[in-house]
């Protein structure tokens, strides 16, 4: 296959290469599947526009009032040792650590993996339950739209030929929320998922405020499983509850049978895992509650010693 290569450092200097009439376009961001997909000759391209090189693309950013910023062109090895996305948005950590090898995630990219829209994909149930944002850039304007609504099916998003995915928006984690993001491969985590299940939970006084069940690999695109979530919501979170919404979330999913797993299996791998998750989560906010109690305590002893 032949084609032209084109780095631009600027987003001024994409957009005029995708105003060029009669091409066919395709972005690269990483390119550790467009280029095996190149390679296989499943698709076909003019002009590949690299767009690693936008420095504006790469970030991580945080404001207290609108939450993380995460350009398109991060690398998922930088979110797995950002000390901001640790501390303050563990799901994210947790899906980037699991995504492929090291040498895969210091070459992928986070717009990478949300455009390339595998089924499979680590990135996109942890984003879509942390309620996500897809930040796009057209040829006439800007527009943001909820992550969820940013996949269509298998390999395919709402992004037209010369769409660019700019950033990804993640609103502030509430102190009375957790999240986590299992997954379950053939060979480890260096292999595609099997099944990916994240679990996000706000829980206050013991009741669960929000919550979202997003599963992975067990539908044409990622899902939510909303009677799941349904079963939790305004509620205490018992174990009744739990084993009652990691069923139902196996019930919602729609998986295939292919060469690495059975529908069957996986869906008993969507209970097992919703279960796990969730009872992650609620391990990992009451250990942050008890260790701010602990903090505050010991800091009310210092005041009164002095």
């Amino acid at each position: 296959m032949n084609f032209e290569y084109f780095a631009p450092t600027t987003l001024e200097e994409a957009q005029s290469l995708l105003r060029q009439p009669g091409k066919k376009i395709r972005m690269i961001a990483g390119g550790t599947d467009l280029f095996l997909k190149l390679k296989d000759r499943l698709i076909e391209t003019d002009w590949l526009v690299d767009i690693t090189r936008i420095q504006r693309l790469h970030c991580i950013r945080e404001d207290e009032n609108q939450g993380l910023r995460i350009g398109a062109t991060t690398s998922i090895r930088a979110l797995e040792k950002s000390t901001l996305i640790q501390k303050k948005y563990p799901p994210i950590f947790q899906a980037a650590r699991l995504l492929g090898s090291i040498a895969i995630r210091n070459v992928g990219t986070i717009g990478g993996n949300l455009c390339n829209a595998a089924p499979s994909a680590e990135m996109a149930p942890v984003l879509i339950g942390l309620s996500a944002r897809a930040k796009i850039l057209t040829l006439q304007e800007e527009k943001i739209l909820p992550l969820e609504d940013f996949f269509i099916g298998p390999g395919q998003t709402v992004l037209a030929e010369r769409d660019l995915l700019t950033e990804i928006q993640v609103p502030p984690m509430p102190q009375t929320s957790e999240g986590v993001y299992l997954k379950h491969a053939d060979r480890g985590s260096i292999d595609l998922a099997v099944v990916g299940v994240a679990a996000i939970l706000t829980l206050e006084k013991g009741i669960c405020r929000n919550v979202k069940i997003v599963l992975g690999a067990v539908a044409p695109k990622p899902m939510r499983a909303k009677k799941a979530e349904e079963i939790l919501l305004g509620k205490p979170i018992e174990d009744t509850q739990i084993e009652k919404a990691s069923k139902i979330a196996a019930e919602e999913s729609k998986p295939i049978s292919d060469l690495r797993a059975s529908a069957a299996y996986r869906r008993e791998i969507v209970e097992v895992l919703t279960r796990k998750a969730i009872r992650e989560a609620i391990a990992a906010l009451s250990k942050r509650q008890t260790k701010k109690a602990i903090e505050i305590s010991r800091s009310g002893k210092v005041w009164n010693k002095r």
